[in-house]
């Protein structure tokens, strides 16, 4: 029984181009509601449409439930789910065993830094291999997307201000992550670094967001496996903890971090090349997968 609110929502252009629309996968990887033809009177962003709070998701479950306005899946091009949010919000070592593998202590707080929104990409799109890096990363992450405005969220009424979920790579640069003053910024947010998708999955359709498996594989080889349950700092914590210093506006990502796997600190490290493909999985969530070019 699918519960009221429970969506797979996403952004999509039909394969003659067009301006983005919205739209609600029917199931997993399934065919498409557009949900701008349904709802003409809705946002045509994700931003504009989680502002518009329980009367957009109200919309949205009616065109759902109408059984009309469908486009088969090959027909479309799934965009990133948020395309323009104010903020991309990122937490590093935030898994235990991420911290170990880079012989670093785990942190008793939350290490927080960003990416700018110009980073974004979709979830089939390519990741551009930077002509100035070397040492190009992959980082499978969980993401969370803001759908109330809040600021000094009390961690017992964080969830509440989640629409939902999302899969992310936090792509990085290592080379330069580790200069420019170990500000980590300018590995982390050259263009298409941030492939998201490919739906944004709302809370109420996901069974617990703190025990999903979460996975990464380079040419089909797995290299990174684990549990959002190993997180060190939770939701709840994480959201309390940025807002103490910002205000969270609908459409903000907050990327919750990678578990161990990456390339850079493996015993001998392997980093991405062109031609490499990389395909980030998260239960219940879905699968985004991108070439490196």
């Amino acid at each position: 029984m699918r519960l009221l609110g429970a969506m797979r929502l996403v952004r999509f252009r039909g394969t003659g181009g067009g301006e983005p629309r919205l739209g609600l996968e029917e199931t997993p990887g399934g065919n498409l509601v557009d949900l701008s033809a349904a709802e003409p009177t809705l946002p045509r962003s994700m931003r504009g449409f989680l502002e518009s709070g329980r009367s957009g998701l109200a919309a949205a479950q009616r065109a759902l439930e109408s059984g009309g306005h469908r486009l088969p899946r090959d027909t479309v091009r799934l965009l990133a789910p948020v395309g323009d949010p104010q903020k991309v919000i990122c937490v590093g070592l935030n898994y235990r065993d991420h911290c170990l593998e880079q012989a670093v202590r785990v942190p008793k707080e939350p290490v927080i830094f960003s990416k700018f929104p110009s980073a974004i990409t979709g979830p089939f799109d390519d990741i551009v291999h930077p002509q100035d890096s070397n040492e190009l990363d992959w980082e499978v992450e969980l993401a969370a997307v803001i759908g109330k405005q809040g600021r000094h969220i009390q961690e017992s009424a964080a969830l509440e201000h989640i629409a939902g979920f999302t899969v992310a790579n936090d792509v990085s640069a290592r080379d330069w992550q580790m200069r420019n003053g170990r500000q980590w910024l300018l590995g982390k947010t050259f263009d298409t670094f941030c492939p998201l998708g490919p739906a944004l999955v709302t809370k109420d359709a996901v069974t617990d967001v703190h025990n999903l498996s979460i996975r990464c594989s380079v040419n089909g080889q797995r290299v990174q496996d684990s549990s959002t349950s190993q997180l060190v700092f939770r939701l709840p914590q994480l959201i309390a903890w940025v807002s103490r210093f910002v205000t969270l506006v609908p459409g903000d990502v907050l990327l919750t971090g990678t578990p161990p796997g990456v390339g850079a600190f493996r015993n001998s490290p392997v980093f991405l090349k062109r031609g490499d493909e990389v395909q980030c999985e998260i239960e219940e969530l879905g699968t985004i997968c991108n070439r490196v070019v």
